[in-house]
């Protein structure tokens, strides 16, 4: 992964890769270097680009699977860990140098900034900040380099403090009295650690498994998936071990679903073993191994206890790629939509407006894409099924809008936005806000929204994080700045089953 470049953009990238031979290239290995959509720390569009960059590439070359290791310096290390901790699974190794890796601790250290942030932001911050999902590099080695008068030493600081609280112990090479470069010796030592590693690969089916998230975004580790959460951002821990007595034991915290999956060949239990999953201390009856060497179970929390299967398919819940906040419904294709009526309200008109083309702005600008746009009375059912609709305007003015709130928690007329049981003034107020689309509900509706954060973020990657949690109301009468949409006066999340969380 590259650093950040203020005057990088693609052809200029692209003439790079085609005339120079990147620093790190090791022997009989193919080098991806990832675009990664500018300079956004391959969050966000830009982590989809590293894995469709990824796949085309394993897709087009002769690449042995496990034998991808991830690798970047300073922005480029940011990506590292993030990658390495959200994806473990897809590498033999991890190379993280300097960049950050989480948010607060990094802006108060490398940016001298005093924090205020709401309540929704810290929960946010938990989406991208790596401390919070060390324990997943129990699966994957990681040798982490700083060097040593770089300031963004403190990135693998914080991991190798956290990393101590897990009970590991983070493989830390320093370059010494090296600012912000890679040391040469370094390098070779690094070099010298990956082959090793390279010679033994990625471990298919580990027998013991760790897997920490914040978020069912991020809910695979090999052959095991977490389903469901008891509530988003507070953190959810599965322990897997499998034992040798045709058992799978299984530790959680904030879980309520769970699937086991080994591919064909990959089961660890002989042809028609009896296999058993212990959750929790309970016993569950997981049938016989099958004699094409795969198994699967699935299981789900009901009150206190565990059963075999999953949830039932009742109602809306919150699952992997539908479960928030509003910037993830622009990690997959989207559509904008545009009004065409006359809206009840001049001022939430003017302002939808307005975000509407700020939006389209700021995509360009900071994830280098042009949105794609339709006016409501032109959106078909190719559009509805393969994409998720962000829509603009108010239920007057665009006629789409109407439609999905009627599926939604949130009401809004000519005079009032209810949320719940608050209501606020349609005259000066709007909700934004994202939900299963209630037309196709494994597709996405945003409301009067694009991504959350602000030309304010723009200017320090570790910024680059969500601002909004599900849902908000926003006042108008505040005009937008470089950091908010406008006076936030209500925001929260949904809970698991999409509905408003009751007031303390």
């Amino acid at each position: 992964f590259h650093g950040r470049g203020e005057r990088s953009c693609e052809v200029q990238f692209i003439a790079g890769r085609m005339s120079q031979v990147g620093r790190v290239s090791p022997k009989d290995t193919i080098v991806l270097h990832p675009y990664g959509r500018y300079s956004n720390a391959f969050k966000f569009a830009g982590e989809i680009a590293v894995l469709e960059a990824l796949a085309h590439a394993q897709q087009n070359y002769k690449v042995d699977d496990d034998r991808v290791a991830v690798r970047g310096f300073s922005m480029g290390g940011a990506g590292c860990w993030q990658m390495a901790v959200h994806y473990p699974d897809l590498f033999f190794a991890a190379n993280p140098g300097a960049g950050f890796s989480e948010t607060p601790e990094f802006l108060k250290f490398f940016q001298k900034e005093t924090l205020r942030p709401t309540w929704y932001e810290k929960s946010l911050w938990q989406m991208y900040d790596c401390n919070h999902y060390v324990a997943n590099l129990r699966q994957l080695p990681t040798v982490a380099y700083s060097g040593e008068n770089d300031i963004q030493k403190q990135a693998a600081d914080i991991m190798e403090a956290a990393a101590a609280a897990e009970g590991l112990n983070l493989t830390h090479l320093i370059g010494p009295k090296t600012g912000h470069t890679i040391h040469k010796d370094s390098l070779v030592e690094i070099e010298r650690r990956l082959s090793h590693l390279a010679e033994r690969g990625r471990r298919k089916v580990p027998r013991k498994l760790s897997l920490a998230t914040c978020t069912l975004k991020y809910n695979r580790m090999h052959w095991l998936r977490v389903t469901g959460l008891q509530e988003h951002w507070k953190q959810a821990r599965v322990d897997a071990q499998i034992s040798r007595k045709n058992q799978i034991v299984l530790k959680t915290r904030n879980v309520t679903g769970l699937k086991i999956d080994f591919a064909p060949g990959q089961s660890p239990f002989g042809q028609g073993e009896a296999v058993t999953v212990v959750v929790d201390g309970q016993e569950i009856d997981g049938g016989l191994a099958s004699t094409s060497w795969d198994f699967q179970a699935e299981l789900h929390r009901a009150g206190k206890s565990w059963k075999s299967g999953a949830a039932s398919s009742d109602g809306l819940r919150k699952v992997c790629d539908l479960q928030g906040p509003i910037d993830d419904a622009f990690m997959d294709s989207f559509l904008v939509v545009r009004p065409t009526g006359k809206s009840s309200n001049e001022a939430v008109d003017k302002w939808a407006r307005s975000e509407m083309d700020h939006f389209k702005a700021q995509w360009r600008q900071q994830f280098r894409g042009d949105a794609r746009m339709k006016d409501d009375s032109a959106v078909s059912k190719d559009d509805i099924a393969n994409h998720n609709l962000v829509l603009f305007g108010d239920p007057q003015s665009n006629s789409l809008m109407a439609k999905v709130l009627a599926g939604t928690p949130v009401s809004w007329t000519g005079s009032k936005v209810k949320v719940g049981d608050a209501g606020y003034d349609a005259e000066h107020h709007t909700p934004v806000l994202i939900y299963p689309n209630p037309l196709n509900p494994k597709r996405y509706v945003v409301i009067n929204s694009g991504f959350t954060y602000r030309e304010y973020a723009y200017l320090n990657n570790a910024r680059q994080v969500p601002k909004l949690p599900d849902w908000a109301v926003v006042d108008v009468r505040t005009p937008p700045d470089s950091l908010w949409p406008g006076k936030i006066v209500a925001a929260d999340f949904f809970d698991e089953a999409w509905q408003i969380k009751p007031v303390p």
